[in-house]
């Protein structure tokens, strides 16, 4: 679908029109005394529930509801030290004086869902072979490649040998969705691709169903034989509703329990006109958006065209636009974050600061006064098209036209996962750990491939161009935190020099909740999935 910022805007207006009239005439009808959470996504449908194999972040609100970690944040924000984490399937942890290896003893007698057996180590160390085998899994594989190999010396425990020191393993590596322990015997059994539709986890609930209509997502029910505190509501329904409209009447009327929220310009007070007594859960900083430029497509395999555009996206007008949700981001880790750069501390000359007009010069520079087009894709869900076509409109007051097609959230993430994009966008969350998102999005083993199975440097950074894996090694063999911070830094002022990566803002994931839903915990930080298991009716 080909749009431009005028007709986008039409059309959410008139959603929030017919979202409006319907809240007046019906109010919400909740259905009291359901034994069925329902949560709406703004998605087609499901992709996968394989933790290794996710590429569509909704997804794994059901992963982490079918599986469990070794560790967990506490819930829900990120916590202020390693040592804040909370024990899961890992009973207890220690790191060696050089952080590169990590002894976990496991909780014994957890058992695996639908009969089957226990969980012991073999599992644990069949997950992270697999998670680091780039033949079997797809994007998630950078973050796991520090791990040198998994040993099971007994039944209960799990030693991790690193190839590198890394203090902050128990965080960065183990305690997000892909880090949850996958049964050995049901893949095995079942296959790599069957399992990620057909899971068998140890989590607090479990697949009951994957409906038809991809709509109607999954139903999830309580697992009666969970090793924890049980799950306070009987059954969980994750559906899918990409449609803004669809998705805004769904809980109005009290269709479904909790939606996704729109990372829109006054989404959220509209809604809260409408109906005061919701709720708006939100973490921080949540996603981080960032626009990756495609080395390999001219003319961006030229600097000037990159710098161009850089200094041409006006990043104040977009986060002003999106607040409070959308809050500026100057280098690729937040201003929350260790070492993170903020509008004091980056330097200016990388800070890319607005300045059409040395984007016009850098363009005329570069043997194109007159600007160019290129095609460009985008995703229908709001925080994506929403920025695009801001990004559109600055793009044009300088001469560029980027015809922008926007896809359905799901499709999108599908063909980019395969390197079809111009300029890439992503919105993912990231630990507090300073070479996360490097090892995510930079280094030269995450590059994405066209069977899908790369991983997320969608840019072909350190392959079309010297990119910064020497610096990220020199990182990662670094076992003092603040010296690791420097070196981290030096590799954003790299990157940011290269013009590869442009960080856009950290936007804050919002989920809406009907006030008649008990979460059990308040939202703070962290991850942009919690857990729903203490979620109850009130």
């Amino acid at each position: 679908m080909n749009v431009n910022r005028r007709t986008f805007i039409a059309g959410t207006t008139a959603a929030m029109a017919s979202a409006s009239l319907l809240s007046a005439m019906t109010g919400r009808a909740f259905a009291q005394g359901t034994d069925t959470l329902k949560i709406a996504f703004g998605a087609r449908g499901l992709r996968t529930i394989d933790p290794h194999k996710s590429i569509q972040g909704v997804d794994n609100w059901a992963i982490i509801a079918i599986y469990d970690k070794l560790v967990d944040l506490p819930r829900w924000q990120f916590p202020a030290t390693v040592d804040d984490l909370v024990p899961r399937l890992a009973l207890n942890w220690e790191g060696s004086p050089d952080s590169k290896t990590w002894t976990i003893k496991l909780r014994e007698g957890v058992k695996w869902h639908k009969g089957y057996g226990v969980m012991t180590s073999e599992d644990v160390k069949f997950t992270f072979d697999r998670v680091t085998d780039a033949v079997r899994v797809g994007g998630v594989r950078a973050k796991f490649t520090n791990i040198a190999s998994t040993d099971a010396p007994d039944p209960a425990t799990v030693v991790f040998n690193l190839k590198q020191p890394d203090p902050l393993f128990m965080l960065g590596v183990l305690s997000d969705y892909d880090g949850a322990i996958m049964c050995k015997k049901a893949i095995e059994e079942k296959g790599e691709e069957p399992i990620g539709t057909d899971p068998i986890g140890t989590g607090v609930y479990q697949l009951e169903s994957v409906a038809q209509d991809p709509s109607q997502g999954i139903m999830l029910t309580a697992n009666t034989e969970y090793w924890d505190t049980p799950a306070a509501t009987p059954k969980l329904q994750c559906v899918y509703i990409a449609d803004t409209t669809a998705r805004t009447l769904a809980i109005l009327s009290g269709d479904v329990h909790m939606i996704e929220g729109v990372r829109a310009p006054g989404w959220a007070d509209s809604m809260t006109q409408r109906d005061p007594g919701l709720i708006f859960d939100v973490v921080s900083p949540g996603s981080f958006f960032t626009v990756q430029f495609n080395l390999t497509v001219k003319p961006f395999d030229d600097i000037r065209v990159r710098q161009a555009l850089f200094y041409a996206i006006d990043r104040d007008e977009i986060t002003t636009a999106i607040a409070p949700i959308s809050k500026r981001t100057y280098g690729l880790n937040p201003p929350s974050f260790p070492g993170g750069f903020t509008a004091e501390t980056i330097p200016p000359e990388i800070a890319y600061k607005y300045d059409p007009e040395k984007a016009k010069a850098l363009l005329a520079e570069a043997g194109m006064p007159d600007g160019f087009t290129f095609k460009n894709d985008t995703s229908q869900r709001e925080d994506f098209s929403a920025i695009m076509l801001m990004i559109q409109d600055q793009l044009r007051r300088v001469g560029i036209n980027m015809d922008l097609n926007i896809k359905d959230h799901t499709a999108f993430h599908a063909d980019q996962n395969i390197g079809t994009n111009t300029l890439s966008q992503q919105s993912s969350a990231m630990p507090p750990v300073p070479t996360q998102v490097i090892l995510t999005y930079l280094a030269k083993g995450a590059e994405v491939t066209a069977d899908g199975n790369g991983g997320a440097n969608m840019s072909h950074y350190g392959v079309a161009i010297p990119g910064i894996d020497d610096l990220l090694d020199k990182a990662l063999a670094e076992p003092d935190l603040d010296k690791r911070i420097a070196i981290v830094q030096q590799i954003e002022v790299k990157a940011l020099t290269d013009a590869v990566i442009l960080p856009v803002s950290d936007n804050g994931f919002l989920i809406v909740r009907s006030p008649k839903v008990d979460l059990g915990f308040e939202v703070v930080s962290g991850y942009v999935n919690w857990p729903l298991s203490q979620a109850k009716f009130i």
